[in-house]
């Protein structure tokens, strides 16, 4: 098989792979320095959203170190550049003012925090996901890869999530606890621009999509299911058919932090093919328990912790983790290996190699 092969069969649940599949996000400390030691330079796709860069960016080189994928997604508008306000930070598409963090780039400045009513949501200048030149390079890349490797195209940011980086994480969940008119409207317009960006991607000629909204944290849902259900599960279901009615074969992955066995059915029952991150030391997250329930249904897609696991080693522990988890979850096939996020600057470069190699074991081919 060939990692397009590979990773469809994997997704579809249509078979056995030859072997489990192989998939990693790197931060851009560890991009340059892959790049540096393999010799191909990284390029960058500068996005609306700053970790969905690192997703999309460097499949040139993910690929020369083992990956079974590439991953594309919306860039900026042609000619379009943020505004920055002050050194290490900037104001970003949808009006987010961002500065650098440890690790991850943090929204400092909520460009909705004040929202009261429907009329505000509508004045607010929400990107264009149809701009000319916001896929040139995903277009480009899929064109490249698509003959031998899965192509998956991001569409994040999700509903929820990024209402609440607008408005601010407390005031969104007040005001939707407390159905405050504008809140659906909120939703409503992330959804457009969400289907906006994952109708540009099928053009393209992706795979798969991604959608991604983290629910859940390391204790339970931030919303109670019941609230999800009412709130988010409608609007999920109406983005997949439409995308589904263009192209039905699509796959449709989610990504989705955090605890959130609770609604792992729903987000079956609405169209969800594969289930990512797959977040290890979680409640209701155990990897038997997850196939036994619903390895039927959808495949899975990451389980191996990059919180401790991957920063902390040794090999041999990722080594057994990564066998465990493709014992369980790779039971029948349906199973793609990876971390749970991004993986990270306090991750070594040591670890990462000892992760692939332990998911690829003798194979060290590109395919």
């Amino acid at each position: 098989m060939n990692p397009r092969e590979r990773v469809l069969t994997t997704f579809r649940r249509s078979g056995l792979p030859d072997r489990v599949p192989v998939q990693f996000d790197l931060c851009r400390s560890l991009l340059d320095a892959f790049g540096e030691r393999y010799g191909i330079p990284v390029h960058y796709t500068a996005s609306y959203f700053d970790d969905l860069t690192y997703r999309i960016s460097g499949n040139e080189l993910r690929t020369a170190m083992g990956s079974d994928c590439v991953i594309v997604g919306g860039g900026l508008p042609g000619g379009y550049s943020h505004e920055v306000p002050q050194e290490g930070q900037f104001i970003d598409e949808f009006g987010l003012r961002m500065e650098r963090g440890p690790l991850y780039m943090q929204a400092v400045e909520a460009p909705l925090r004040n929202a009261s009513s429907v009329q505000d949501v509508r004045n607010h200048p929400f990107p264009d996901p149809y701009a000319p030149g916001r896929f040139e390079d995903a277009r480009s890349i899929t064109e490249k890869f698509r003959d031998q490797y899965a192509v998956i195209g991001d569409v994040e940011w999700g509903l929820f999530e990024m209402s609440w980086f607008l408005t601010g994480m407390e005031k969104f969940l007040f005001d939707l606890s407390m159905g405050e008119d504008y809140v659906e409207v909120l939703i409503d317009s992330l959804k457009a621009w969400s289907i906006g960006i994952a109708r540009q991607l099928l053009d393209v000629g992706v795979d798969v999509l991604w959608f991604g909204d983290d629910f859940g944290s390391q204790t339970g849902m931030l919303i109670s299911p019941e609230m999800w259900r009412r709130i988010f599960k409608p609007r999920y279901a109406e983005m997949w058919q439409e995308v589904k009615s263009i192209k039905p074969d699509v796959v449709i992955a989610y990504h989705c932090d955090g605890a959130v066995a609770p609604i792992l059915g729903d987000l079956a029952d609405i169209g969800m093919d594969v289930f990512n991150p797959v977040q290890p030391n979680v409640p209701g997250h155990d990897p038997q328990e997850l196939k036994d329930r619903f390895g039927d249904r959808i495949a899975f897609w990451g389980a191996i912790d990059q919180q401790a696991l991957l920063p902390q080693g040794p090999p041999e522990a990722i080594a057994a983790d990564v066998a465990e988890k493709i014992r369980v979850l790779g039971e029948g096939g349906g199973y793609l290996c990876a971390p749970a996020h991004i993986i990270q600057s306090d991750v070594s470069m040591e670890h990462v190699e000892a992760f692939i190699t332990a998911v690829r074991g003798e194979d060290d081919g590109a395919t």
